[in-house]
């Protein structure tokens, strides 16, 4: 409770002391809109139905593009983890492209897909692919061999051991990737909607810059903002409900 009061009084100062500097005209108003502005631009946003359009279209293609992504790189990630000949062929060429910015190859990804959906959901797993792909790697790889040894003793499957010892022992570690991976699907929904979409909260924001309604840009932020912040929030909650000895690891 204490925490609680600290944290809400840090945001109303910091809420204040922006106020505050919009409104002393240091810099242009409509340049920097203070916060009352920027609540007025989201209410105008509700009102004409943008808002709900916006947050659907983005909230669908970054849930869609993570999932996508999360699962290849979950399934790559303990193969190439625990299988001595699909890391050998597979980990250099993912490592190839690991060190490339998702966002370089949003162009290519229109010559090829166009501005549809298809292209969104493409960059937007492939961004994610990546951290949820080491993580799983690495979290295979430190799954203890007596583990293994134990469950062969008992004539156990290697698809069972896959996914009852060597995927459990590795989940730690792919649940840190999963939550680096939402902040990447954020990221890029933003980007893949700037390149070409007619709905979203980047479309929002682009459309909003061309207009020179910065307070509706401010806005659009925010909301970006606050939709990965829940989706992060809802992912923790619903791994802590299956998985409640992940809490003991302290990945969070």
């Amino acid at each position: 409770m204490h925490n609680m009061i600290r944290s809400g009084t840090a945001i109303l100062l910091f809420l204040g002391a922006w106020e505050l500097f919009g409104r002393s005209g240091f810099v242009h108003i409509s340049l920097f809109p203070p916060p009352s502005y920027v609540l007025l631009a989201l209410l105008e946003m509700i009102q004409s139905g943008e808002l709900v359009r916006d947050v659907s279209a983005s909230l669908w293609r970054a849930v869609a593009g993570w999932m996508l992504g999360s699962v290849v790189g979950i399934i790559v990630g303990l193969t190439t983890g625990r299988v001595r000949a699909a890391s050998d062929y597979l980990s250099p060429v993912i490592h190839l492209f690991r060190p490339l910015p998702p966002v370089a190859i949003i162009p290519l990804i229109i010559v090829w897909f166009g501005i549809g959906e298809m292209s969104k959901l493409f960059s937007i797993a492939f961004a994610v692919f990546f951290p949820v792909w080491i993580n799983a790697h690495v979290g295979a790889q430190r799954v203890l061999k007596t583990y293994i040894w134990s469950a062969q003793s008992l004539n156990i499957s290697r698809v069972n051991i896959f996914w009852k010892v060597i995927f459990p022992g590795a989940l730690p570690f792919i649940v840190a990737g999963l939550r680096t991976g939402v902040a990447m699907a954020f990221v890029m929904v933003f980007v893949s909607e700037l390149a070409g979409a007619s709905s979203g909260v980047g479309y929002q924001i682009s459309v909003s810059h061309l207009a020179y309604r910065v307070d509706r840009m401010m806005a659009a932020l925010i909301v970006l903002a606050l939709l990965g912040a829940f989706v992060d929030y809802v992912l923790n909650k619903v791994l802590e409900k299956k998985f409640s000895w992940i809490a003991q690891t302290d990945v969070k």
